[in-house]
């Protein structure tokens, strides 16, 4: 061991060079593709979209600390990834005609710094801050999700009544769906639809309750079967058509997408 530990090593290590840097390309394509000017408002609505989500989030962690008698501070992940996103959007505007405009400017032209106001705000004075009052975008992520939730909770509702051998649950799944329409009660075409769980749902859950220490699992009777099939049909036709009254929380960015199609 003493031998060991008073012996020459084979070799240093060289120190550090900056010759041996290898430059990342992670996030870019690794082939040129050439956007037409369509494509590039239609990506740069995505990216404002997300820009959007991560000033509000960071907005959301202001006022925590604010509330904790700290002083607001911006995370390091917030700048990286606000700093990644804008880099993102002067790339994407490199596509566009020379001279190309300059990402405020082309913010305005493209109609996008009124759907995303936190978004140019923070371009040009690289702070995020609050709007006081709501831009036209923050309903859409909120609404989606609710059509998207009553959706999928129709399909499986409309699966498990035709197929469980047991409907025990069958009521608390229809209450969950009846609670989704109730946010979007202002939804016209969803009005018909509440008014008819309104109807029937005490007297279908009533026909699941089955005698104390029975072991036969409630079943539905194929009356109520056949109305639960109807009402997520027409759940289901009616949020998939998108008419104006179901989307219109939605109608900016489709407006936005469909000029720019």
């Amino acid at each position: 061991m003493a031998a060991v530990s008073s012996s020459e090593p084979l070799c240093l290590p060289c120190g550090y060079s900056s010759s041996f840097k290898v430059e990342l390309y992670v996030k870019k394509p690794l082939m040129l593709i050439q956007l037409s000017p369509e494509q590039v408002a239609l990506e740069m609505l995505s990216l404002c979209s997300q820009l959007d989500l991560l000033i509000r989030a960071q907005v959301h962690q202001f006022q925590g600390q604010l509330k904790q008698d700290t002083s607001p501070e911006e995370s390091e992940s917030f700048q990286k990834q606000g700093a990644e996103i804008i880099d993102q959007m002067n790339q994407c505007l490199e596509h566009l005609p020379k001279p190309a405009p300059l990402l405020e400017d082309y913010l305005d032209i493209a109609g996008l710094s009124v759907m995303f106001p936190r978004v140019e705000v923070y371009i040009i004075h690289g702070s995020p801050v609050d709007m006081l009052e709501l831009p036209p975008l923050d309903g859409y992520f909120p609404h989606l999700g609710k059509l998207n939730q009553l959706v999928v909770l129709s399909q499986q509702l409309e699966d498990d009544v035709k197929h469980l051998g047991s409907h025990k649950y069958i009521a608390h799944q229809l209450a969950v769906i009846y609670q989704v329409i109730n946010s979007l009660s202002d939804t016209l075409p969803l009005i018909t639809i509440k008014r008819d769980i309104e109807a029937n749902f005490k007297k279908m859950k009533m026909s699941l309750v089955t005698e104390e220490g029975s072991k036969q699992e409630p079943q539905l009777s194929a009356q109520y079967i056949n109305w639960i099939s109807q009402l997520t049909h027409n759940i289901i036709s009616t949020v998939s058509s998108l008419t104006e009254e179901v989307s219109e929380e939605l109608s900016p960015v489709m407006s936005f997408v469909s000029k720019w199609s």
